[in-house]
């Protein structure tokens, strides 16, 4: 894995973007963005790459067929294939193990091995043809762009998850130039320290405390664990979200923001407007709005948020551990609105009690079976029986370096968010920066170079881990 990564940071990525930007053709330009996606795909998943490709022309055929027969026909075909394809690959061995645990039977459990980002591109492919049915978009002619809209490697394997419309007219016509580049490589090293620096750092302590046998744990290592994980899956999905952002732009796409500081949330249902945003708003766009959403009163409004909720923490895993991890997060959602209080308690109390509930929500996601994460979050609130050996491991996972890397994670995700839309503005202006402006971008173009070196040096040392949402 760590050969793969400095093959793409070095020779893949660099060989692509020069003959993207060296060839004018907007056609030509569209054929090695495929062809480099199907082999970006294939060197991970070299059997299920076709399967991607048969879901992207499905897609296009069902849009297709809207235009002459039976629309909602198609359409419902169209979302069963997809939902059907998602499920066979990711839900049938899960299935088949509850039936088997509720019923006492010995069903063969099939084993299925998972393709990378089959939910990501599903959803994609899915919303294109929900968007086509509505008279949003208009169905596409041309396979290849369709299919270069769900295979485009920055984010085919852990999102955003892009909306056709969002870059229909970018497929069509692009330009590249040197600001663009050089603000989407920034953006891009910005998104790998992220991830190499900062969440494989946080994981190395994560994985060491969840491994451990939660007996053998104290509160100060069971929050030790905590805290690293939820730093851990922040800095690694917004980092991969950074990347692909990044080196979108570098091509000439430019694909909306993924997160917003959802950390410096005040509530969980502000936390869900920063966290991931490109799946909350799918969610909500196609699955709660058509619902009927808050239109139909409030006992049907509460069933369309446990609803999307429950889909939510499903599309994470097959695995109880995910689904209570939506159906908790749903709860306190539910919470919020039906006690007014909420809304005049102080703003740090808020955002303490929103800080604890993710936390907390996290070890439920991380941890391998809903009981360790029963055992563990009682370990955190309850485990005050400190033996040397609990405290000795404690300690142990406190390195200097560590505990560096999360004071710098614990700033990094603060909610400065006028700082980071004064850069973006800085970035995006037209027309000749002042003085001081060009010397603030001098300065994070110089930092960026350091991280990036830095970065290599880290891969060059076998530090990595596979992104979180690799597996999703």
């Amino acid at each position: 894995m760590v050969f793969s990564s400095l093959i793409f940071l070095c020779i893949f990525f660099p060989v692509i973007f020069c003959l993207h930007s060296a060839v004018p053709s907007i056609k030509v330009r569209n054929m090695l963005l495929i062809i480099a996606s199907l082999f970006f795909y294939a060197f991970g998943e070299p059997i299920y790459v076709a399967l991607m490709v048969l879901s992207a022309f499905l897609n296009y055929l069902c849009a297709l067929l809207m235009r002459k027969t039976h629309r909602k026909a198609v359409l419902t075909v169209a979302v069963a294939a997809n939902i059907g394809i998602l499920s066979v690959f990711k839900y049938s061995g899960f299935l088949v193990s509850t039936i088997n645990s509720v019923q006492h039977l010995n069903i063969n459990v099939p084993q299925i091995t998972l393709p990378i980002g089959i939910s990501f591109f599903t959803f994609q492919a899915l919303s294109y043809v929900i968007d086509v049915y509505r008279g949003q978009v208009e169905a596409q002619r041309n396979f290849g762009k369709v299919l270069l809209y769900i295979s485009f490697f920055p984010q085919l394997i852990a999102g955003p998850i892009v909306k056709y419309k969002d870059i229909a007219l970018e497929i069509d016509s692009r330009s590249v130039n040197l600001k663009e580049t050089a603000l989407g490589l920034r953006r891009f090293i910005c998104g790998l320290a992220k991830k190499i620096l900062v969440a494989n750092t946080m994981a190395v302590v994560a994985d060491h405390v969840f491994r451990q046998e939660v007996g053998s744990l104290d509160a100060i290592g069971a929050w030790i664990g905590a805290v690293a994980y939820t730093m851990q899956i922040y800095y690694d999905f917004s980092g991969y979200s950074d990347m692909a952002i990044g080196l979108g732009r570098m091509f000439g796409f430019h694909f909306k923001e993924n997160f917003e500081h959802p950390y410096g949330s005040l509530t969980i249902k502000e936390f869900w407007r920063r966290w991931h945003i490109s799946l909350s708003s799918w969610f909500k766009e196609y699955v709660y709005i058509p619902l009927g959403g808050n239109r139909k009163g409030k006992l049907r409004t509460g069933i369309n948020k446990v609803t999307v909720f429950f889909l939510t923490g499903l599309w994470h895993g097959a695995n109880f551990t995910f689904v209570v991890w939506g159906l908790y997060h749903g709860a306190f959602s539910f919470l919020e609105e039906a006690v007014s209080v909420w809304k005049k308690l102080p703003h740090a109390i808020l955002h303490v009690y929103t800080t604890l509930v993710v936390t907390v929500g996290f070890v439920i996601f991380r941890a391998d079976t809903l009981g360790q994460s029963f055992l563990f979050i009682a370990k955190m609130f309850t485990g005050f029986q400190f033996s040397a050996a609990s405290l000795s491991f404690a300690c142990q996972q406190m390195t200097p370096f560590f505990l560096v890397l999360l004071a710098v994670a614990i700033v990094g995700c603060a909610p400065f968010r006028f700082i980071t839309l004064k850069l973006r503005a800085v970035s995006q202006q037209e027309g000749e920066l002042t003085t001081k402006e060009n010397f603030v971008q001098i300065i994070l173009y110089v930092a960026a170079f350091v991280l990036l070196l830095w970065c290599i040096i880290r891969l060059s040392g076998g530090s990595y881990n596979p992104f979180i949402y690799f597996r999703f």
